[in-house]
């Protein structure tokens, strides 16, 4: 073989196999940052990890909401039609966050069987609902109980 067709051979391999390590350290590294989404029955049938960060979406349960008086957590429940879930917030919830909406909260499983969550995303218009929770409900009746999402 010629020296410089061996010298070209020899680099292109060190350049796929640096490659091959980069996308592994990549691929791995996004793999911490991934939150699964699951439905309110899911938490109920015990498929969920406990202290994973996680994603959870439905509708809050009306007259689930209960405040604490002397900090700012909030206790709600949401649900996909099936099951509910208990959701537990020490923050600022969004404006448009209120019972019978749509919601999403990210956060994790804890041993109780409730989650403790770091964020709310409410939805944020009359037609909008969050694909995640719409893809859980679509046979079930929706936030508001008389339309299909």
């Amino acid at each position: 073989m010629h020296p410089a067709r061996k010298q070209r051979l020899i680099l292109v391999v060190i350049l796929v196999a640096l490659s091959s390590v980069a996308v592994g350290v990549v691929t791995y590294a996004m793999r911490e940052n991934m939150d699964f989404f699951y439905a309110p029955s899911a938490f109920a049938a015990g498929e969920v990890p406990v202290e994973k960060r996680i994603r959870a979406g439905g509708c809050v349960v009306p007259g689930s909401i209960v405040r604490d008086e002397d900090s700012l957590d909030v206790r709600f429940a949401i649900t996909d039609g099936e099951a509910e879930l208990e959701v537990v917030f020490d923050k600022i919830l969004p404006d448009l966050f209120a019972e019978g909406e749509a919601a999403v909260v990210t956060g994790k499983l804890q041993q109780g069987g409730y989650v403790r969550a770091d964020q709310v995303l409410a939805k944020h218009d009359e037609s909008y609902t969050p694909p995640e929770v719409a893809e859980t409900m679509v046979n079930q009746a929706s936030c508001h109980g008389d339309a299909k999402i």
